[in-house]
């Protein structure tokens, strides 16, 4: 068998060096690209560009590998070129440990400096000052739909989404001693408590839940106390030190979360992009009808519509809706035109491109 292995290896061997020196010749443009910018007000990253490889190398994928493992691999590659030309810093919602974290991590890739801010608002402040490049925040969940607090602050924020990913939650049950005889608080964020509350119920009905601020806390609090166990991801439990009780313990085995990437960049069309709005009308009868008849008029998709009360003690609403396509895009602009017209109040959020 050694035989017959031998000559393979070194044909593995053969082209990793060959992939070691592409690679590198690939890092050389991105520098040279880099210096072309330089002075230029042009930024370094361009998230459309990187969306458009990604889904060119996707579609143009024959196998054996996985197109979502050939992405990982690209992606990291992109993330260490980008961080030869600027490496970004990326605020998101701490501390060390969240899906906020992992969801920074997985759109940008590794080389990236990370900030961790205490709360969603702390996110956009960084971003608006600018001491972060970008933030990521979580805008939906698939069980609890979407964070209240995230609409708002896109709302009142002179910031522009840039784009966006979806990450699987996959929540576990942790403790300092991977036992939970002598646990009387489970901490957790408050959705990631509302997606585990029949399996808690079932398990754990007479144990205290502590709602904090995120998941990592979470994870952070138990690891300082037998008495608290945790619900968070197993990349935080690892990070403080938590051992697993029980694992994959959300109610919806689908469950996932889109984070939305925050910034002062707005992004250039990609081909398959989405942009986000929010807007107010007048409390009339069948005015939402009418706002929102310049999407059929114009053959534009709506794929998302979320209301939050306006707060003004009149019973009216803020409509936060996804559409499909670029604003760029001419069907696109004449519908956001007529939008905007019928609107008491009107903001586009952000155009930005799909998530491969």
């Amino acid at each position: 068998m050694e035989k017959e292995i031998k000559p393979l290896r070194d044909q593995i061997d053969t082209i990793d060096l060959q992939l070691l020196e592409l690679l590198n010749q690939r890092a050389r443009i991105a520098e040279s690209v880099g210096k072309v910018k330089s002075g230029k007000d042009t930024p370094a990253y361009r998230p459309e560009r990187e969306v458009q490889i990604l889904r060119g190398l996707s579609e143009r994928n024959q196998g054996p590998i996985a197109s979502d493992a050939l992405l990982s691999v690209f992606r990291e590659i992109m993330s260490a070129c980008r961080a030869l030309e600027k490496r970004l810093m990326v605020a998101y919602l701490g501390p060390a440990g969240t899906y906020s974290e992992q969801a920074a991590y997985e759109y940008f890739g590794s080389a990236i400096d990370v900030l961790p801010c205490g709360s969603i608002d702390d996110v956009f402040r960084a971003a608006e000052a600018k001491t972060a490049d970008f933030g990521i925040v979580p805008i939906e969940n698939s069980t609890e739909g979407a964070i209240n607090r995230t609409l708002d602050m896109l709302m009142q924020s002179s910031l522009t989404i840039s784009g966006e990913m979806s990450l699987p939650i996959n929540h576990c049950l942790m403790s300092l001693s991977g036992k939970m005889d002598s646990v009387h608080t489970i901490c957790a964020h408050s959705h990631a408590l509302a997606q585990c509350q029949a399996w808690l119920n079932q398990r754990y009905p007479r144990i205290l839940r502590h709602a904090v601020s995120s998941n990592g806390e979470a994870a952070m609090i138990s690891s300082k106390d037998f008495d608290t166990a945790a619900i968070a991801s197993e990349l935080a439990g690892k990070r403080y030190g938590l051992k697993v009780v029980s694992a994959n313990i959300q109610d919806d085995p689908q469950n996932k979360t889109r984070f939305a990437v925050i910034g002062h960049q707005k992004t250039e069309p990609s081909g398959r992009d989405q942009t986000s709005l929010v807007l107010t009308v007048q409390n009339k009868a069948g005015t939402l009808y009418r706002l929102l008849e310049p999407l059929d008029k114009y053959g534009v998709s709506m794929t998302r519509l979320e209301s939050r009360p306006a707060r003004t003690g009149s019973w009216e609403y803020y409509f936060y809706i996804d559409i499909d396509g670029h604003a760029k895009d001419e069907k696109v602009a004449g519908a956001l035109k007529e939008l905007q017209e019928r609107s008491v109040y009107f903001k586009v959020m952000g155009s930005y491109s799909v998530s491969v």
